[in-house]
């Protein structure tokens, strides 16, 4: 087994913070004075159950919050891990937080405003429509990155070309007319609007269905998470937030929105870079806000496996699946594993818990490196436990986190905002940021941990005991215990374990592009749209345009007829209108061409909305067309099959 697929994270330099995390009884004697008695050595061992593997303590059954007798299960793991092969001892590789400075310029090349600080970068004219949409703390965030590279750069003695930040948000005549009146909430505008809504989400006032006293289980999706966060801490809210608040779990809920909600998927290539864009400056503009610093280290450089199973890059394992299957998004060897564990019966007691046998699950892991893709692996003999165990290690030995080094630190201080729902919308940004195979293979599990928990009643597994099991295998870097000290051990223990619950938990909603987002792009597709327009040299582009336009103007008028068209071009029926009312959802449509194209699976298609201020997205089958139509006059309404 290739023991080289290993990062480490320096403790000195993941600013661990013990604050945020709630404390142990094992550890601590209050969580008021954050006094810690650590225990040590046989000690601490005898504390975490007996010699037998058998904690002298009913296992805790509790949904809501986390305890001694619940983390147990955590440090059993990794002693596990310790035990296990894959622990060989190997040269440390050292993590760097990016100099002051540097890590603005890279946070600015990603967020595709590159052109503040170099007048050669190619994103000038996107990264201009970009900052004309921002709201008043994301401008904010940029703001401040600009001004401290300024002055990093002023110390240094050297010569640069950084703008003013008042010229960078200076506004334009055009911005200032009347029909780009409404293109940005940097003004006093998104204040009035989050105090209009009442913080109740999607628009539902006091009085409304989820108003009132459940309001902080109502997730607006609909306003800037940034701005929310500022009105709270400004004190518009009456609820002040509550320091228990990790001791539970809300159901949070989303109002329905008739344009429907955006899943992660549902985008083009070209609009989902702009999603990341954006999502990447409001994260950063709610940890300001909240006034956490997020420290990112710089991108890891290891010697990787070119091929094989375990110690293989998600990159490397995709391309190697998709010669075999394309469009595979999650790897095959991963996918395997769950599927075998779920036909062995996800009723066994202690699933994912109790580890297989250390010198078999070697082998087999051995076996199949060998076996795997020439399809004689011998599945029937590999036992339930040990099927387990070589998913744990797979997750363990990717040779860069599953989270990212990038995002690393951004995870781990997700617990210093005081809500859940703030901590909720963090992570719900946070995973939009992962690189798709990260995101694709990190849903996978957690929809396969909920399948698991959906058997607690026979398997015992909890959505704590799965989260404390799974907590050190996705958070543990190799070497990483070995940098921290005991202390921090198990503050991060409950951490760790705290953000793999709200993972699954939560999962519903944190996989799903806020509204705001949505419309941020919707905005920067209008604004690009005008600025083409505006280019009369370029006559074929005109010509395009107009003509599209043309095409759109009269669809605009079908609607108004009462009917839209709905384009089939993979299908024998190439296109049918459909009768447009205040009622029409998006499966109404799918039902109506079903009738008359029986060969096809619903499950397999999509009415996608083309066009206009979106470049593609498929439609949620909740999505009311009419109200749709509103946002996107000129939208084209097109049938495809989707791939799963």
């Amino acid at each position: 087994m290739n023991a080289d697929c290993w990062s480490v994270i320096k403790a000195s330099e993941c600013d661990v913070d013990l604050e945020y995390f709630t404390p142990l009884s094992l550890c601590s004697r209050s969580r008021r004075t954050g006094q810690y008695n650590v225990q040590r050595g046989k000690a601490a061992g005898a504390a975490l159950g007996s010699s037998s593997g058998k904690a002298p303590y009913q296992r805790c059954s509790s949904q809501d919050s986390l305890d001694e007798q619940a983390m147990v299960d955590y440090f059993k793991e990794v002693e596990i891990i310790q035990r296990s092969g894959d622990a060989e001892t190997q040269e440390d590789l050292q993590l760097k937080v990016a100099d002051e400075g540097e890590q603005e310029e890279a946070w600015l090349m990603e967020a595709g405003l590159a052109t503040l600080f170099d007048e050669s970068a190619s994103d000038g004219e996107d990264g201009i429509v970009l900052l004309s949409t921002l709201t008043r703390t994301q401008a904010a965030a940029v703001e401040r990155r600009v001004e401290t590279l300024k002055q990093t750069l002023r110390k240094r003695n050297k010569p640069y070309s950084v703008p003013d930040v008042r010229e960078i948000f200076k506004p334009s005549p055009a911005s200032q007319s009347k029909d780009e009146a409404g293109s940005t909430e940097r003004s006093g505008s998104s204040k009035q609007e989050v105090e209009g809504l009442g913080m109740l989400g999607n628009g539902a006032g006091p009085d409304a269905p989820g108003g009132g006293a459940d309001s902080e289980t109502d997730i607006n999706l609909e306003v800037s998470f940034s701005e929310q966060a500022l009105i709270y801490k400004e004190g518009l809210k009456v609820t002040q937030p509550q320091n228990e608040a990790d001791d539970r779990l809300p159901d949070f809920k989303v109002s329905q929105d008739k344009t429907g909600q955006t899943r992660v998927g549902d985008l083009s290539d070209e609009d989902m870079k702009k999603v990341r864009r954006l999502v990447l400056i409001e994260m950063s503009a709610l940890f300001d806000t909240c006034g956490i610093e997020v420290k990112a280290h710089k991108a890891l450089k290891v010697k990787v496996r070119e091929s094989g199973l375990f110690g293989v890059s998600l990159s490397t394992l995709l391309e190697q699946d998709q010669r075999r299957i394309p469009g595979t998004k999650v790897p095959l060897i991963l996918q395997h594993l769950i599927s075998h564990i779920e036909e062995q019966g996800l009723d066994t007691e202690g699933v994912l818990r109790i580890p297989g046998a250390a010198t078999r699950v070697k082998a087999v892991c051995h076996e199949l490196e060998h076996k795997f893709y020439e399809s004689m692996f011998p599945w029937e003999s590999l036992k339930q436990h040990d099927a387990a165990s070589l998913l744990k290690l797979f997750i363990r030995e990717l040779p860069y986190p599953l989270l990212t080094v990038e995002y690393f630190n951004a995870f781990i201080s997700v617990l210093k905002l005081p809500t859940k729902k703030q901590q909720l919308q963090a992570l719900n940004l946070l995973l939009l940021l992962l690189p798709e195979p990260n995101r694709d293979t990190l849903k996978a599990l957690m929809e396969f941990f909920q399948r698991v928990i959906d058997h607690k009643d026979r398997n015992k597994m909890t959505l704590n005991n799965v989260a404390v099991v799974m907590a050190p295998n996705i958070f543990m870097c190799k070497g990483f215990r070995s940098k921290i000290s005991e202390q921090q051990e198990f503050a991060m223990a409950t951490g760790t374990a705290n953000i793999v619950r709200l993972l699954v938990r939560y999962q519903n909603l944190l996989w799903t592009i806020p509204k705001f987002i949505l419309n941020q792009v919707r905005k920067q597709n209008m604004e690009n749209q005008r600025k083409m327009n505006r280019d009369r040299a370029v006559k074929k582009l005109l010509k395009m345009m107009y003509d599209r336009e043309r095409a759109s103007n009269k669809q605009e008028s079908n609607a108004e007829g009462g009917f839209i068209r709905v384009q089939a071009p993979q299908f024998s029926m190439v296109s049918m209108a459909v009768q447009l009312t205040e009622d029409l959802k998006a499966s109404d449509v799918l039902t109506r061409f079903l009738s008359q194209e029986s060969d096809s699976r619903r499950d397999d298609l999509c009415l996608y909305e083309m066009g206009g201020n979106i470049k593609e997205r498929c439609l949620d089958e909740e999505t009311y067309i009419k109200a749709l139509l509103e946002l996107n006059p000129t939208a084209e309404w097109v049938i495809k099959s989707v791939q799963h």
